[in-house]
């Protein structure tokens, strides 16, 4: 039998933003590659400023890639222009932090779910209130709340309006960037168990973007560790979570805290790792393999699907335990 191809497929994606006053360019995202098939959750974690945001919006061609492939459906996207990259936006939508920003705040609920159903002319006009009552109640709304603003709905509420924003026109593929990170936990815990249904009832594909590791945990099938727009280490999410491969993962996995006060003080004791070295070229693989010689990429298989960076580690080359 032959596996199944990829929904999404990005290979070697690269950002860089143009120098400012006399400055050097900055690379915001360098070489990022990684997969997701249909029905399928990559969670992208990192600290802020790592470029999980910037990767988000490259895939969905809101930010111009400097160099690399973004396929979706089997279509490169980073050479679509104008209608035929409009054509392609109906199968990728996006989810944004805040919900409040996002909405137009002199729509209705009506107007605003309607609207890329008039761009993509994909329901009638005569057809569209009702689709817009379905997209609600496809999240749990009371389809009488069409008539409504943006300011009249809670914070969880304004999200399931965005969340069936990006339903409406029936996508395949969705970016979700720190999509509960403004709401409080019980209404967290409501947003992911509503994406988790969709996907099951929709099979739809996400990038999860998110700091919280544990929303993360819940929510994706692999995760994508992101450093300074480095992947340095990307696998199966309960692989990479038990298993750590990397200090910075492992840094970020000590960060998060636990019930257990013992436990917790220990974590606090241990010093983390030196990571300044990626100011620099990045030191050598830690395996002693010259990938600049063998064009090769820098990394390696530590088990089936989890993969490490082999060349951003500490000075003293430590691999910890």
């Amino acid at each position: 039998m032959t596996a199944t191809p990829p929904l999404v497929e990005v290979r070697d994606l690269s950002v860089l933003f143009p120098a400012r006053a006399g400055g050097r360019p900055v690379k915001a995202v360098e070489k990022v590659s990684f997969a997701i098939a249909p029905g399928e959750t990559l969670g992208l974690v990192g600290q802020s400023g790592s470029g999980k945001t910037t990767t988000g919006r490259a895939v969905l061609q809101l930010q111009k890639a400097h160099e690399g492939s973004v396929r979706l459906r089997g279509e490169e996207l980073t050479t679509l222009r104008g209608r035929a990259l409009r054509g392609m936006r109906r199968h990728m939508q996006f989810v944004l932090q805040n919900p409040y920003s996002s909405l137009h705040p002199r729509m209705t609920i009506e107007a605003i779910l309607a609207e890329p159903l008039i761009v993509h002319r994909t329901v009638p006009a005569g057809q569209r209130r009702e689709r817009v009552a379905e997209l609600l109640e496809l999240v749990h709304l009371d389809p009488a709340m069409m008539r409504r603003y943006p300011h009249e709905f809670s914070g969880g509420q304004r999200q399931r309006v965005v969340i069936a924003r990006a339903l409406a026109v029936n996508p395949d593929f969705i970016v979700c960037d720190e999509p509960v990170s403004a709401l409080d936990v019980r209404t967290q815990a409501q947003i992911v168990a509503l994406l988790k249904s969709l996907q099951e009832r929709l099979g739809l594909s996400y990038l999860f973007i998110a700091h919280d590791l544990a929303i993360v945990r819940e929510m994706a099938h692999k995760v994508a560790v992101m450093y300074r727009g480095h992947v340095v280490e990307m696998g199966p999410t309960a692989e990479v979570y038990d298993r750590p491969g990397h200090p910075y993962t492992r840094l970020l996995l000590d960060a998060v805290p636990v019930p257990d006060p013992a436990l917790q003080r220990e974590r606090l004791k241990r010093a983390p790792p030196d990571l300044g070295f990626l100011d620099g070229d990045g030191g050598a693989c830690i395996h002693g393999e010259d990938h600049a010689r063998t064009g090769t990429p820098w990394r390696h298989e530590v088990s089936s699907g989890h993969v490490v960076s082999c060349r951003y580690w500490p000075r003293d080359g430590t691999r910890g335990s």
